[in-house]
């Protein structure tokens, strides 16, 4: 997206122009649901945690600091409120969400293919989902939004170490999750 649009979007928002964040919300949306779905598994908690980014982001779109990328910061604000949500209803196995076709999923010319496919995707998708919030978040936001690891450290706000650590824990337990489904 266009730092420069957003940031722009963003004084009018902040000037009282209520239709510029319908267009910040339009911009955002696919990504911020994106980031809820792959972190919680669960399609209506990934769209009301949407919702509540959005509210959220509006609510303190003061804090937002214009020279940074918008898309990164509304991001770290839902990828925090599913860390809150699973830590508040933590239970061991969240839900996958059956109606909504996997985005590992590739595509292929058979009906065997694209079952095979499928089935892969939710394995490797269950197996993101064991892991410990923390781990899940540095594995979505490398590996789905392609940030690097300074971008991750800065949107997490962390230190760019403890990213290090955290990938490399989280790549580990994700082989050895999909080393059981073999």
């Amino acid at each position: 997206m266009n730092h420069q649009v957003d940031r722009d979007l963003v004084l009018q928002v902040r000037k009282g122009n209520n239709e510029a964040y319908a267009e910040i919300v339009r911009r955002y949306l696919s990504s911020v649901f994106n980031v809820c779905y792959r972190l919680m598994g669960e399609r209506r908690e990934a769209e009301d945690l949407t919702q509540e980014t959005f509210i959220r982001a509006y609510q303190h779109l003061g804090r937002y600091d214009l020279e940074r990328p918008f898309g990164a910061w509304i991001r770290r604000v839902a990828a925090n409120l599913c860390i809150n949500r699973y830590q508040l209803h933590h239970n061991d196995g969240l839900p996958l969400d059956e109606e909504r076709e996997s985005p590992l999923v590739g595509s292929s010319n058979t009906p065997e293919g694209l079952m095979v496919q499928k089935q892969e995707a939710e394995k490797v998708r269950a197996a993101i989902l064991s892991l410990p919030p923390v781990y899940r978040v540095v594995i979505e936001l490398r590996h789905f939004q392609e940030l690097s690891y300074v971008e991750i450290a800065d949107q997490l706000e962390m230190p760019l170490s403890d990213v290090k650590s955290h990938l490399f824990r989280a790549r580990r337990k994700l082989a050895e999750k999909l080393r059981q489904y073999v």
